[in-house]
Formats: C-alpha cells, sequence, structure tokens
C-alpha cells in the first residue's frame, strides 16, 4: 500500500489571523508548527511521500528541507482544490492511499499515524479523525485516493463520513487526541501549550509570543 501525506498550505501571512497576534508572530508560529509536522511524517514508516501545496516561500523552504514534494498552488483557491491538485500527482505516479492533514496540529507523533492506520481495511475504506471542537476534519484517510472528494470548511467532519460511507462500507471515526489538537484561534493555542506532549515545541511557540511582533 503505496501511502502519502497531503498538506494543504496556506500563506502564512493570510493564516491563522483569529490568533491575534503580529504578522511577523503569526508567520513564525505556522512555520514552527509546519516544520515539526513535517519531521514526524518523514520519519514515519507509514508514509512513503509527502505532498505540500502551497505558495508561501517560507513552506516551500521548509519542504526542500524535509524532501517533500511541492505542488505550486498559485490561486490558493481553499483546501478542496489543493488537496485536488495533490490527489492528481498521486494517481499518476501510482500511490494508493493518501492522509490529509492540515498546518496546525504540531503534536502529532509518529505512533498516532500508526494507530489511525490500525482501522484499514484490506479493499476501499476511509478514516476520520475529526477535530477537538468536532467542527472539522485533522485527518482523512482515503484508498483509494480518488475514493471521495473533500469537503472542508464545510463542517467537515460529519460531511466527510457521511460522503465516505456513500463510497464504502469501511468508514471509521478515529479519535486521536494530539491529531484533534488544532490551532485555530488564541484559544487553541493556550489549550496546546498547557499539554505536556512536546515542551520543545511549547517552548518555541512561548518564545514567539512572549517576543515583539
Amino acid at each position: 500500500m503505496k501511502t502519502a501525506a497531503i498538506i494543504p498550505v496556506k500563506t502564512f501571512l493570510r493564516a491563522k489571523t483569529r490568533l491575534g497576534l503580529s504578522c511577523e508572530q503569526t508567520e513564525k508560529i505556522c512555520e514552527i508548527m509546519l516544520e515539526e509536522i513535517l519531521h514526524v511524517l518523514s520519519i514515519s514508516p507509514q508514509i512513503d511521500k509527502i505532498i505540500m501545496v502551497t505558495k508561501d516561500k517560507k513552506a516551500l523552504g521548509l519542504s526542500e528541507k524535509f524532501n517533500t514534494v511541492s505542488i505550486f498552488d498559485d490561486k490558493e483557491s481553499g483546501v478542496n482544490n489543493a488537496v485536488a491538485l495533490a490527489d492528481k500527482y498521486l494517481l499518476k505516479n501510482g500511490f494508493e492511499t493518501s492522509i490529509v492533514v492540515p498546518q496546525d496540529i504540531p503534536y502529532i507523533k509518529t505512533q498516532d499515524i500508526d494507530f489511525m492506520l490500525k482501522f484499514k481495511a484490506n479493499s476501499d475504506f476511509a478514516i476520520v479523525v475529526p477535530s477537538r471542537r468536532f467542527d472539522g476534519t485533522n485527518a482523512l484517510i482515503r484508498n483509494p485516493i480518488n475514493l471521495m472528494k473533500t469537503h472542508y470548511d464545510e463542517d467537515s467532519y460529519k460531511i466527510h463520513m457521511s460522503t465516505a460511507k456513500e463510497a464504502t462500507r469501511d468508514v471509521s471515526l478515529v479519535f486521536v487526541k494530539r491529531i484533534m489538537w488544532d490551532v485555530d484561534n488564541i484559544e487553541d493555542l493556550n489549550f496546546l501549550l498547557n499539554q505536556s506532549e512536546k515542551p520543545d515545541i511549547a517552548q518555541k511557540i512561548r518564545l514567539v509570543i512572549g517576543s515583539k511582533g
């Protein structure tokens, strides 16, 4: 099973505006989070390739560092379009399974990926991990890659569950706390910093927040 991770990355300066931080602070936090996610995915034995869809220059620089396939998204017309661009690449290159993850779940660990894939089936299947507030999808695994279209930014986890059930009987809703911990606003960020999972990453973020923007 040839598996790829897809990361749609919004331009850092346009992302996470609800954090209420300066542009410089927001950009740096986005960079810290993305670099950690790329690191985890790059050392996971379950992931054969990472596909990043973005037009952000700093994100593209990180892509080179982790030997990631970069797809330049000049229009940046949303997560669903970004995933569709990645899907085209993966189907052309013989990948069977994709894991879509956002750019803002820095506490993910390799064992979380292993745990998710325990729910895979022998044929067509989908696995959905919701966000902590159950208003989004923080991981979506599809086999085959074109099993279903994505529906991000639309109360997505419920729609992904119902859409997947139309395509296959093997649909799993899986709860993985570190994947469910995304960062959309300052409350989310404070919640993350109060967890003890990755003190080094928390310290990097605290240094940014404590600095002048």
